[in-house]
C-alpha cells in the first residue's frame, strides 16, 4: 500500500519488517479527487502528507487576490504546512490536489509516538527537511539571479514532469510569472 514511501525511507535509513509494520500503524491512507482540499486557510494543519501517486499544490491567496503557488508535491514528496503543524496555529496556506492523488498522512500525536517508537524515523525527517530547506534556498536564489526566461527554462529542463501534469498558469504562478508571459516562452520554444 504504501511502497513508494518505503523506498523512500529506505534511500535514507534501515527499515526492517518489523519496523515497517510499526510505521504502517500511524500511517493513514487519504484518496482524494481532483481539486480536493488537504488543508483550507484559517484551519490548524494537523498532518504531515506523502505523496504515493498524484499531485498537490500548496498556496495563499495574495494581497490582489490571486493565487500564489508555493510549493508542488508530486509522488515521493512531502507536503504539509511546516509552521501549522509544529505551533498548532492557524495556516494561511491552502493543500489541495491537482490530480487524483493517494495520499498517506500522519497526523500530530501520531508523528510523536512513530519518532519515540521508531527513532531512526528522526533521521530520516532531518535529510528529507534539509534537502527540502536546500531546495527552497536554490529556488530563492535562482528567483534573483536569472532572468525570467533562464528561470523558466531553468524548470523546466529540471522538472519535465512537472510541465507534463501541471496547468500552465500554476507553473506560471509558482515562478511568480505571469500566465502570458509563460505562454509567450513557450511559443518561443516551438
Amino acid at each position: 500500500m504504501c511502497t513508494n514511501l518505503i523506498n523512500h525511507i529506505r534511500r535514507y535509513i534501515e527499515l526492517d519488517d518489523e519496523a515497517i509494520d510499526i510505521l504502517n500503524k500511524y500511517i493513514k491512507p487519504v484518496n482524494l479527487k481532483k481539486k480536493e482540499f488537504l488543508l483550507k486557510e484559517g484551519q490548524i494543519c494537523r498532518s504531515i502528507y506523502f505523496v504515493e501517486k498524484g499531485c498537490l499544490r500548496m498556496f495563499f491567496i495574495n494581497n490582489k487576490m490571486s493565487e500564489q503557488i508555493t510549493q508542488f508535491a508530486l509522488e515521493t514528496w512531502w507536503i504539509s504546512d511546516f509552521f501549522s503543524f509544529i505551533d498548532n496555529k492557524p495556516s494561511g496556506y491552502f493543500i489541495q490536489t491537482v490530480e487524483k492523488s493517494e495520499i498517506l498522512s500522519i497526523d500530530t500525536n501520531s508523528f510523536e509516538m512513530m519518532l519515540k517508537e521508531l527513532p531512526q524515523m528522526e533521521r530520516y525527517f532531518r535529510i528529507v527537511m534539509q534537502r527540502a530547506v536546500a531546495a527552497s534556498q536554490l529556488r530563492a536564489k535562482y528567483m534573483y539571479e536569472l532572468t525570467k526566461e533562464e528561470f523558466y527554462t531553468h524548470f523546466c529542463t529540471s522538472f519535465p514532469e512537472f510541465v507534463q501534469r501541471v496547468p500552465q498558469y500554476m507553473i506560471a504562478s509558482y515562478l511568480g510569472l505571469t500566465p502570458e508571459y509563460v505562454s509567450e516562452l513557450r511559443k518561443k520554444k516551438l
